[in-house]
């Protein structure tokens, strides 16, 4: 015979013997189980806690700077009994006055106008110039 057919038959066999003969342990074991996990719940009863309101933390689809705000700004995950200004539907950005928020509107002031754009093509030519000096 092969190997397989064997197998599968001394499993069938194996199969047919605990179905017609259960052990007394077989029985026993999940009633002990049970019994350990209803006394557990009669030792600790459930406590009453109030409502609790989590800050809305963005998720990575919503841009990579919201998504770090919400990581760096929530850290200590606390609970609050009261709403949070957050929780209205669709509403992501709750950290306009944090560090981040404000370090980047200021980068954006100041990278981000004509006068940037002015110095940066005049930071070009003066490279260029250096070079041109120092060649000769």
């Amino acid at each position: 015979m092969a190997f397989w057919t064997q197998l599968m038959l001394l499993l069938w066999k194996n199969f047919m013997y605990r179905r017609r003969q259960p052990l007394l342990v077989e029985l026993l074991w999940p009633l002990f189980l049970f019994f350990i996990l209803v006394a557990v719940r009669h030792s600790h009863p459930p406590l009453e806690h109030h409502e609790c309101h989590f800050p809305n933390k963005p998720l990575p689809s919503a841009g990579t700077v919201p998504w770090l705000q919400g990581l760096i700004c929530n850290v200590n995950n606390t609970c609050f009994p009261q709403l949070t200004p957050g929780e209205e539907p669709g509403r992501l950005s709750n950290f306009n006055d944090s560090l981040v928020s404000r370090l980047l509107a200021d980068a954006r002031t100041v990278l981000g106008g004509a006068s940037a754009h002015r110095t940066l093509a005049g930071l070009g030519k003066l490279i260029a110039t250096l070079r041109a000096a120092r060649s000769t």
